[in-house]
């Protein structure tokens, strides 16, 4: 089960337009462990990319290397999406609640 936090290999392919995240690249868990406990079939994501923009919130939250995420990365904090549960295929790491409230931040300055 993912849980939030979490920080999943996933697989977002098929890309339907030129700006939608693609490839099988890393994704945060971002919605709450209630709704993924509950069977719900698609869970809510924020993609990673190992293209890194120095000095990019809210739009960007830097995550250093840890577990099996081997390089620093970036989460796209604005590329926020729903995807199906069938497209995780292992878990990489998990996040600090410091970091998780920071990026509900950015997330919420972008969003409001």
């Amino acid at each position: 089960m993912v849980c939030r936090g979490d920080i999943w290999l996933t697989n977002f392919n098929p890309v339907k337009k030129n700006n939608e995240i693609g490839k099988i690249r890393p994704a945060l868990i971002f919605q709450n462990n209630e709704l993924n406990s509950a069977g719900y079939p698609t869970t809510i994501v924020l993609p990673l990319t190992t293209s890194l923009v120095d000095n990019a919130e809210p739009l960007r939250f830097r995550v250093n290397a840890r577990g099996t995420l081997q390089k620093d990365s970036d989460i796209l904090i604005a590329q926020l999406r729903s995807i199906d549960n069938g497209r995780f295929i292992e878990k990489l790491t998990t996040l600090s609640n410091d970091e998780l409230q920071k990026i509900k931040s950015l997330l919420d300055e972008i969003l409001t």
